[in-house]
């Protein structure tokens, strides 16, 4: 509920410095396009405490802040109170600084101490994770059968993300670059991703390797006995699940948690610098997933 609110609330604020950077909403006391993008700036932050992404909303403010200072370098924006060559430098610099700060925060360890979830059991300690949650008003078999019905074009915005992400670069077909007729699930399963438990109409988890040294041997092949045993340091391991649970007042609670585990520091290092990153888009993309879930098993 407060992750909603929080949601909504940031959403209207950034809608509204957006508006003023065209027309100033005086009324509003939002005299100046510098105020109008203090309240952008606010919104995000609203979103991203909701959304529990603080650390990549201050690296990309940073990034901001950077870019700002190199264009200001060329010519000052005056706009923004940037009247001078040596501002420039000084707000490029601190952007960066703040941007590369954030990037490099450390992680601390997570560890689930009672095993309520099949996930816990497959990944019970992790350093990296996020998890979405929403209802859905159709029975637990019905949301489950739409798990794993659901196409890549079913979900708002996934190819453009994964564009994004990928620089609009193609490859073979994956979760990255899935086919319009097979399902999300299917392809994740088939190439990159490994199923690792199903208990119907309940709990699915699924992993993959995100990062392995090239020395690690086997640590690379796809089963489900790598996520149990010890590996050689560097391995980076991910796990996602979709869990349906009935509830008492008829219909069904949906959520995907998604939890990564680095067994070196180095290797924790290297990823928390490409999630933090990634977060805001990988957010966006699981939210829709179970929005495009919710719309199948209601259809």
């Amino acid at each position: 509920m407060l992750e909603s609110i929080l949601f909504y609330a940031g959403f209207v604020l950034v809608l509204t410095g957006a508006l003023s950077l065209i027309y100033p909403l005086r009324w509003l006391r939002i005299r100046t396009r510098w105020v109008a993008l203090l309240v952008m700036a606010t919104g995000f932050l609203v979103v991203a405490i909701g959304a529990g992404m603080v650390d990549s909303y201050a690296a990309y403010l940073g990034f901001t802040l950077f870019f700002a200072g190199l264009v200001s370098v060329i010519r000052p924006l005056r706009f923004v109170y940037i009247r001078t060559r040596l501002a420039a430098f000084v707000v490029a610099g601190a952007g960066l600084l703040l941007a590369l700060g954030a990037l490099l925060l450390p992680y601390s360890e997570k560890e689930a101490i009672t095993h309520t979830t099949k996930l816990d059991d497959w990944m019970p300690r992790w350093q990296v994770g996020e998890r979405h949650t929403i209802r859905v008003a159709a029975t637990p078999e019905k949301v489950f059968a739409a798990i794993h019905a659901v196409r890549a074009d079913e979900i708002l915005l996934f190819r453009t993300l994964i564009a994004i992400r990928r620089c609009g670069q193609t490859g073979p077909e994956s979760i990255m670059n899935p086919p319009e007729e097979k399902s999300l699930l299917d392809v994740a399963t088939q190439t990159s991703f490994v199923l690792l438990e199903e208990e119907q109409p309940q709990e699915l988890v699924v992993g993959t390797v995100i990062a392995a040294p090239r020395n690690a041997g086997g640590s690379r092949r796809l089963t489900p006995d790598l996520f149990q045993k010890t590996l050689r340091p560097g391995v980076v391991l991910a796990t996602m699940n979709f869990r349906v649970t009935a509830e008492d007042r008829g219909g069904s609670a949906l959520s995907t948690e998604t939890r990564i585990y680095a067994n070196a520091p180095s290797a924790l290092r290297q990823f928390a610098v490409y999630w933090r990153v990634i977060h805001p888009g990988s957010d966006i993309i699981r939210r829709m997933w179970l929005r495009a879930i919710k719309r199948r098993a209601e259809g």
